[in-house]
């Protein structure tokens, strides 16, 4: 999961719960800039601590699950372009 995703699940979240962005920063110990930040996905890098404390303080968890080994390989993806922009040519 992309920074950008979970802030956008964090903010929609916090939303259900009422919480404003001070509210929520205030109960995980954070600074409110930090939150907007992560919510509106202006933030490269947040450490695991202040993730697990903005998640903990909503009810939530981050979960571990094993990737899908079959993903496509670059090569596929560039087969699969060139494969649908032949499709799309007119004859």
């Amino acid at each position: 999961m992309l920074l950008s995703s979970l802030g956008i699940e964090i903010a929609a979240r916090r939303k259900k719960l009422g919480l404003t962005q001070t509210e929520l920063a205030r109960k995980a110990s954070i600074a409110r800039s930090t939150l907007d930040a992560l919510e509106n996905g202006r933030i490269g890098e947040l450490g695991f601590s202040k993730i697990n404390k903005i998640l903990s303080a909503l009810g939530m968890e981050l979960r571990l699950r094993q990737t899908d080994s079959s993903r496509p390989t670059l090569d596929e993806l560039i087969q699969r372009r060139r494969d649908d922009q032949g499709m799309d040519r007119r004859r």
